[in-house]
This record gives C-alpha cells, structure tokens and sequence, in this order.
C-alpha cells in the first residue's frame, strides 16, 4: 500500500441530501415535509400546542405542594460507611465529613448536608460530622464506641416578635 493508494472505507462519507431541488430528485417540492400547516414550518413545532384548543396541562387540575425552600441532604448509610472504611478509602481516625465522603467516592454532592441512616452495622470507631442523623443511626455510632457531631438547633423565634 502506498501512501497516494489510501481511501475512506466505502460507505464512509455519505454526501447530505439536497431537498427542494426539483422534482426529480424525488426530494423536491414540499421537501419531504408533506403538505401545509405548522409542521411543514421550520422552528414552529410549539411542544403541547394544540392548535388552539385549551392544552391538556391547563384544562387539568394542579394537585399538591412543591416547597421551593425544601433542602436535599445526601444520605449515607451505615453500611456503606463501613465498606468505605474496610477498603481503605475512609480513615476511621479522622472526622468524617461530607468533604470526605466525597473524596472517598462515597456520595457524589454534599448538597445541603450529609444525613445518617441506620441501615446496616458499624463496627469502625468513628466520628462522623453530619447535618442530620436518625436516631436508629446515632445509638448505632455510640455502640461502637464513635460519636455524631450534628449542628446546633437554630434558636426558636420569639412568639410575639
């Protein structure tokens, strides 16, 4: 093989379809958009519009509550700390916080904070700062001899001010 010999496999390039060129092409005309109407415009094709007639998302009545100020806590639970730990990515030394278990691969985001669920069993002495912990997961911590550093609760409003 020589270097004036090399080609594209055949197949490989395939040149773009030319419509609205005359009838002949069998692409002419209307271009392969059919006939008429919003569809056969280009860039109209409004998601939902139906022609007119009240869309369906507005003749349906809205149901529920979508509390915009909602906080997303990454969950961790147990087990998956004490995995992280026996394989080595956690030190069972040091204080885990959510900037840990993200550079241990543990949770993807911190997002609002970490919460700590009780599924499974922790044998690993650890301490543990998180936002938030369930009970079941605190006494599970405790029993192994490690603690769970939470935040303090925010002071409650005066009644009257």
């Amino acid at each position: 093989m020589k270097l004036n010999e090399l080609r594209d496999n055949a197949g490989a390039r395939k040149e773009r379809l030319r419509v609205g060129r005359g009838i002949g092409s069998g692409k002419g005309k209307t271009a392969g958009r059919g006939v008429k109407g919003q569809s056969s415009r280009t860039g109209v094709a409004i998601n939902g519009f139906e022609g007119g007639q009240m869309p369906i998302y507005r003749r349906l009545p809205k149901r529920g509550f979508k509390n915009i100020f909602r906080r997303e806590y990454a969950e961790v639970n147990l087990d998956r700390l004490q995995t992280a730990i026996e394989s080595g990515k956690l030190d069972a030394g040091q204080t885990i916080t959510g900037a840990s278990l993200v550079a241990a691969g543990v949770i993807a985001h911190v997002k609002a904070g970490v919460r700590l669920l009780g599924r499974g069993v922790l044998t690993a002495k650890v301490t543990i700062e998180a936002a938030g912990a369930t009970k079941g997961a605190i006494a599970a911590v405790e029993k192994a001899g490690g603690s769970v550093v939470l935040p303090a609760p925010a002071p409650a409003a005066e009644a009257g001010a």
